[in-house]
């Protein structure tokens, strides 16, 4: 239900993409607009209650960030979210200042009073478990505020204006360590908002499709599909729309994991039935990277190539109207971040670069609302294969950045099987679904090994695989040593060129987006 929104003012905080995932998880549609939006364009979204985010600035500090009054004006509720619900209480007349006692990581607030916000969660008294993450504090909440929690380094843990709906919360709700906090988020939407959380795939779906026979008229549309979850689930849904105005390009480089460009011809050419021209540039793609040994540099020249040979396939269709794009909520978010960040930087790990302007084609993105576990979950709904929808994250130069040194036809091949033999093992032992991510790494390094009776000087394998519930945040998964040792063997006896096989214990730290 799309008359049933929430607005997320943003502040800079690693997080607010998890304040949006929790609150769609509720089934109720919000969007992030950066704190400095304009006042028409918050009131053209007409929401039906905010959430001022967390952020890295502080109250107290000389041009910090400040929301739009017209938040505070609206008639709507509004929850405010560590920072958030200190520029609130510093807006509304409190007083901010830096806190003796900082806190950081886990902590306990004790309920004070009934609210709102605590309804069949928390009662009088009650001691709970939260994630804090704060230097100031409220030394005097605003006129018409009350406490309702404290903690020891907060003593106004959770405020709350009863008349007016507006809540503050010094901890984040949204992470998984604050165990009731996505119950939290579900009162302030369902309970404080009265929302009904009637917004699903089925229906997005419905939406989409007419939005995209909308703009698309009689038009022609051409898809750079790779086989990722992105382009496949916006081409099924694109073709849903307007069938054979499509046009998929499939250029294969010669560097996906084995058999997935089969995959992608049987599925999409075969059992859907769309238009698909499969361009095999493979040779052409080993040829320009020769020699080339930097991640970036094979990025660049994977993406740069890849324009090429999409454009030049694009021409022999004698012209097209459209590009359709999975771009994603997230990238959306980061386009438009007010407070910037690194994430131009850190999307060049998984993006090898968009189309250039001379190609003079609008743009078809019906994913662009959608975060990644929606994708999937749209995808299933449009009736892709269950393995595809729920593949794990691989980024657009494929295995290129997967060989750490000099990429050729040989050490692909070497990749592919190992790789391969590595997914097989995982999904036999029913272990697909736990991991976020898994995936086979040749490195640049040789060892001498006896095999039989006989040295060997041949590479060493690595194998990664991480969990994470949000995709900010990710450790490592604790593999059983029988099935270390199993995927090893099979990989040293049944792979030429690999004598060695290592496992990668690094984790991945807050805030960054992907890695490879």
């Amino acid at each position: 239900m799309f008359d049933e929104k929430i607005l997320i003012l943003d502040f800079g905080s690693q997080l607010t993409q998890l304040i949006a995932r929790r609150v769609r998880e509720s089934g109720v549609y919000c969007e992030i607009l950066p704190f400095n939006a304009a006042p028409t364009r918050i009131a053209e979204f007409a929401p039906r209650g905010i959430i001022l985010s967390g952020g890295p600035a502080s109250v107290a500090d000389a041009g910090s960030p400040r929301a739009p009054e017209s938040a505070f004006s609206m008639g709507v509720p509004v929850l405010g979210i560590c920072y958030g619900q200190m520029v609130m209480c510093a807006q509304l007349g409190g007083d901010v200042k830096g806190a003796e006692i900082r806190e950081f990581g886990r902590a306990e607030v004790e309920i004070m009073a009934d609210c709102a916000l605590f309804e069949g969660l928390w009662h009088l008294g009650a001691r709970e478990q939260v994630w804090m993450s704060h230097g100031d504090h409220i030394s005097a909440p605003p006129p018409g505020f009350r406490t309702v929690a404290v903690s020891p380094g907060a003593p106004f843990a959770i405020i709350a204006d009863d008349s007016r709906h507006f809540y503050g919360l010094m901890f984040h709700p949204e992470v998984v360590h604050t165990p009731h906090g996505a119950q939290l988020l579900r009162n302030f939407t369902h309970g404080v908002c009265g929302l009904s959380g009637g917004w699903t795939m089925a229906g997005f779906r419905t939406s989409e499709i007419a939005k995209i026979r909308a703009q698309v008229g009689n038009g022609r549309v051409i898809c750079g599909l790779s086989g990722g979850v992105d382009s496949s689930v916006a081409a099924a849904l694109i073709h849903e729309a307007v069938g054979e105005q499509l046009v998929c390009i499939f250029v294969d480089h010669g560097l996906l994991r084995a058999g997935e460009a089969d995959e992608v011809v049987q599925i999409f050419r075969d059992q859907f039935n769309i238009q698909l021209i499969h361009r095999d540039a493979s040779a052409l793609f080993l040829g320009a990277l020769s020699g080339v040994t930097d991640p970036e540099a094979k990025r660049k020249t994977i993406g740069r190539l890849f324009i090429e040979v999409f454009d030049e396939e694009a021409k022999k269709l004698g012209g097209a109207d459209f590009l359709a794009q999975g771009t994603l909520y997230p990238d959306v978010i980061e386009s438009v971040s007010a407070l910037g960040g690194p994430s131009v930087t850190i999307k060049s790990h998984h993006n090898v670069g968009g189309l250039p302007d001379f190609m003079k084609l609008r743009l078809v993105e019906p994913l662009r609302e959608l975060f990644k576990d929606e994708v999937r979950a749209l995808g299933r709904e449009l009736g892709l294969p269950a393995h595809m929808v729920g593949r794990h994250p691989f980024p657009g130069p494929g295995l290129a950045i997967r060989i750490l040194g000099a990429v050729t036809a040989e050490s692909v091949a070497i990749l592919q099987k190992a790789d391969a033999i590595y997914l097989e093992e995982i999904r036999a032992a029913g272990l697909y679904d736990s991991i976020w991510q898994a995936f086979a790494v040749l490195l640049p390094v040789k060892s001498v090994g006896v095999m039989g009776d006989g040295r060997t000087y041949d590479q060493v394998c690595a194998l990664r695989a991480v969990t994470s519930t949000d995709g900010m945040t990710a450790d490592i998964y604790p593999f059983e040593m029988a099935f270390l040792s199993r995927v090893a063997n099979r990989i040293v006896n049944e792979v030429r060129g690999i004598n060695r096989v290592t496992y990668d214990l690094t984790s991945k730290p807050p805030g960054t987006i992907e890695w490879e």
